[in-house]
């Protein structure tokens, strides 16, 4: 039986390369979430130029380009930034 993600928001977003993010979960979670390898087609192609997605910010518990009505959702995100957990400095 697959396991579902927990459904966490995500709180913060940074920009650390040309398609790559730092998320923030409420939880507390920090992660590194890259899409350089991504094949940025359909809806997504316009997210292949780099300056258009760093546009990228929260909206409603995940990330948004809403200039061009994107959205991800949060449950794989998470999923990765789990994987590529970054250590929180204090």
């Amino acid at each position: 039986m697959t396991t579902i993600p927990p459904l966490v928001h995500v709180t913060g977003v940074e920009l650390i390369g040309e398609h790559d993010l730092r998320l923030t979960f409420e939880d507390g979670t920090v992660g590194d979430v890259s899409f350089g390898d991504d094949e940025w087609t359909g809806v997504f192609e316009p997210l292949r130029d780099p300056a258009r997605f760093a546009k990228v910010h929260i909206e409603g518990g995940t990330i948004v380009w809403p200039e061009d009505g994107l959205d991800m959702a949060p449950e794989p995100l998470y999923a990765e930034a789990k994987r590529r957990q970054v250590a929180q400095q204090l």
